[in-house]
């Protein structure tokens, strides 16, 4: 659901970047006890029916996968390192299986731990063992000392079984591709860019790309749960990583323990809602990075917010009819100096490069909006990506149906998508068009996720946040019958672990001792 380049892992510490988006659930139907949205008339907003649960007794043909035997081993200095076997098709189990990559931080108080606390930091796309790698250090003493920390590659990101599409060189020529079209021809050579893509995808990860899907993800985390020999798992999910861990309760809810979902996902919304309200989320943010910026002295984008936006869009006009140069001699075309901007609604950390950027774009060296636009892919020095942005095509485009079907569908609801936002709404109508060339139907449909039972999932939606609108994270936290919203009045991409005390109190208090903060809590900035 979203479009279907504007995405990241959101950061526990400072030590991970800034992140992206999410996907739509997932639904089948088989022997295996696949799981799909119901057509009951208790559906909640939008019309949506609720996801339900699988049988909480696992099926035979599973229990091979749920008795194998993990073999730790030491990995990356201080942690260890593991695999092991899914079904490729849960509908289909004991024939094709995917092996996945997990690691591990154990508890540094081995006497007093709690059990394991699996992480995601969303994407979909991001890799949780990297993300585990890179924020461990930074996580409460307490937490440490308390749990495994545990990261699981979901299917088809990072080190399990991985989606593979592009080549650095032609990725490169992707995220360069005009997303504002002007003419027919620029309109072809964005669904021949669009073409180029899936069909990377199909030739490169075969029957994979059919079984990515956000719900086939949620059933691997509880056959790791299993074989990890935790009776009930503990989750703490970020971006498209709370869509993972909500989805997961949905199936399972009588094996949620203390779940955390920072950074919202609405999963009521068909993808061309969620792409529209996204493009709202980037707006709000954009004006609090204007407000802030037209304070300072050194703002290169004018004195009022006003002022600033139309800057911006001068800007972009600009840098479409002529890309700048870069330092790299890679041009920076208007799709890049985008995303470098977007890149910069992540975090408030990063709005002083945000300003750097600009200013030296305004004199004609696109150099630092290209490195911030890089930061976004996760473009290494050496050209080459990783599978971050193809894990997330086919995540997406299986979780949900295409939101348009062709480019005059796209261009009939710009109007729509530019007054949700005037700076970026353009861009993410364009963007969504990826998914109409895929080479696999959808195999999910909007959905609520009510979670009957599960224990209390804290839910933390932040007000300013650009990727994940503060509206998603009220959404999915009325439909779970065990929600607790906890608020935080900011900005960025994401609220714990990052820089509020109160946020990080109420959940570290949570994780600790089981306390879940009353529903409607609010921390400020």
């Amino acid at each position: 659901m979203r479009a279907a380049r504007y995405r990241r892992t959101a950061p526990v510490a400072a030590a991970v970047t800034a992140a992206l988006l999410l996907a739509g659930c997932t639904s089948g139907s088989g022997p295996a006890g696949s799981a799909a949205p119901a057509t009951s008339s208790d559906a909640i907003p939008n019309g949506a029916a609720p996801l339900q649960p699988l049988p909480a007794e696992t099926p035979a043909a599973l229990a091979p996968y749920y008795s194998q035997k993990l073999s730790w081993q030491s990995c990356h200095y201080e942690y260890e390192c593991t695999t092991f076997k899914v079904p490729l098709d849960y509908d289909h189990p004991g024939g094709h299986d995917i092996t996945l990559a997990a690691i591990r931080k154990p508890a540094s108080d081995p006497a007093h731990r709690l059990g394991s606390l699996l992480m995601n930091p969303g994407g979909p796309g991001g890799s949780a063992i990297e993300y585990v790698q890179g924020s461990a250090r930074g996580i409460d003493p307490g937490l440490r000392a308390s749990y495994d920390l545990v990261g699981l590659d979901p299917r088809g990101v990072g080190e399990s079984s991985p989606v593979a599409c592009l080549t650095g060189p032609r990725m490169d020529a992707y995220a360069a591709i005009d997303i504002t079209p002007d003419d027919q021809g620029e309109i072809d050579a964005l669904v021949a860019a669009d073409k180029e893509f899936a069909a990377g995808c199909q030739s490169n990860s075969g029957d994979l790309i059919g079984h990515v899907s956000t719900v086939e993800a949620a059933r691997d985390m509880d056959v790791l749960r299993a074989l990890v020999g935790d009776p009930k798992i503990n989750y703490l999910g970020k971006s498209y990583g709370t869509f993972l861990g909500a989805t997961y309760a949905g199936l399972f809810p009588s094996r949620v323990g203390r779940m955390v979902l920072d950074g919202s996902i609405d999963p009521s919304l068909d993808s061309r809602t969620g792409n529209r309200t996204q493009a709202g989320g980037f707006e709000t943010a954009w004006n609090a990075f204007a407000a802030d910026c037209v304070k300072r002295d050194d703002c290169p984008v004018g004195h009022t917010e006003k002022e600033a936006g139309e800057q911006l869009d001068a800007l972009f006009k600009k840098i479409d009819a002529q890309p700048l140069h870069t330092a790299s001699g890679r041009p920076l075309t208007e799709s890049l100096a985008t995303t470098g901007v977007i890149q910069a609604m992540y975090a408030e950390s990063l709005w002083p490069r945000l300003r750097q950027a600009l200013t030296t774009a305004r004199t004609g060296d696109g150099s630092d909006l290209l490195n911030l636009s890089d930061d976004y892919y996760e473009r290494s020095g050496d050209g080459s990506y990783p599978n971050l942005m193809f894990a997330n095509m086919a995540v997406n485009c299986l979780d949900l149906p295409a939101p348009f079907a062709d480019p005059a569908a796209v261009e009939q609801a710009v109007p729509d998508f530019e007054q949700a936002s005037g700076h970026f709404g353009r861009d993410m109508a364009w963007m969504a068009l990826g998914c109409a060339y895929w080479p696999t139907k959808a195999t999910g449909a909007p959905h609520t996720i009510r979670a009957a039972g599960a224990a209390p999932i804290v839910v933390i939606g932040t007000t300013r946040d650009p990727a994940t609108p503060y509206a998603w994270a009220k959404s999915l936290a009325g439909q779970l019958e065990s929600g607790r919203l906890l608020t935080y009045e900011g900005d960025g991409h994401t609220a714990y672990g990052r820089h509020n005390d109160c946020i990080d109190a109420a959940v570290n208090r949570y994780l600790l001792g089981g306390d879940a903060p009353a529903n409607g809590t609010t921390c400020a900035k």
